[in-house]
């Protein structure tokens, strides 16, 4: 596997993720392919409550976790912001419904939903606060907001070297916020990750503004079953992300 990352200047990280939607589309649907697959999926599924009235699956993406929480039972909208997503996704389930939409300004009714879930999508959205508070407007009280982000230290820093030791490198300001691209080429196929990094105390600010107490956290390491022969070992000491689920007293 091969990362480069560079940092970027760029109006909208949703335009983005549009013109990646492809390539994104090939690297989530291959078996087996990307950490989801191999670990991710299962440590997040738990953390989420069960079935309730309504799901939201806010950046929802070509649809990967949302065709495993229908499996799962639940009832549910997905939404994002890319068109070539949003009918990718439709077209993997048809009966799904998938609107196109900002998480800023999602087309739902107030208090209309139980579980408002956002996968692996507030480090694409350019106005993370606002869509922080729109799914927890969404929210009915006593509803749960679950999220997972690429760690704030994953985003800051990198690794010196591919060694099971090798030393954790902050070049940068872990404080401040700065959009960055992370081009990986793995077994053939090549993605560019378009997102931004904030320090954690950002998401945490933005939970507590919209009204949300955080309920649990979670660092996930890789797990045994899930290193790939010749990176080592280095990510069971780093955390690859966070996941957290905050509700709505």
């Amino acid at each position: 596997m091969i990362v480069t990352r560079t940092t970027m200047d760029v109006a909208q990280l949703s335009a983005g993720w549009e013109a990646e939607a492809r390539r994104w589309i090939e690297w989530a649907r291959a078996p087996g392919h990307d950490s989801y697959w191999r670990f991710h999926r299962d440590q997040f599924l738990d953390l989420l409550p069960a079935p309730g009235r309504l799901t939201l699956d806010i950046g929802c993406g070509e649809g990967r976790l949302a065709r495993d929480l229908k499996a799962l039972g639940h009832r549910l909208i997905a939404i994002d912001s890319s068109p070539s997503l949003v009918a990718a996704a439709k077209a993997s389930d048809p009966a799904m419904d998938v609107r196109l939409a900002d998480a800023t300004a999602l087309p739902l009714d107030d208090a209309c939903a139980d579980l408002a879930i956002a996968f692996m999508s507030p480090q694409d959205i350019d106005d993370m606060p606002a869509a922080i508070a729109e799914a927890a407007r969404a929210l009915a009280p006593g509803g749960r907001f679950c999220m997972a982000i690429v760690h704030p230290m994953n985003s800051a820093g990198s690794f010196e070297e591919a060694t099971a030791d090798a030393p954790f490198i902050i070049k940068g300001d872990y404080l401040g916020a700065f959009h960055y691209a992370d081009t990986v080429e793995r077994d053939g196929l090549t993605m560019t990750f378009n997102s931004r990094h904030r320090p954690l105390q950002a998401y945490f600010t933005a939970l507590q503004q919209a009204g949300l107490l955080v309920e649990t956290l979670r660092e996930p390491s890789l797990p045994d079953h899930a290193i790939v022969i010749g990176t080592g070992r280095r990510w069971q000491r780093i955390p690859f992300f966070l996941h957290l689920r905050a509700v709505r007293p």
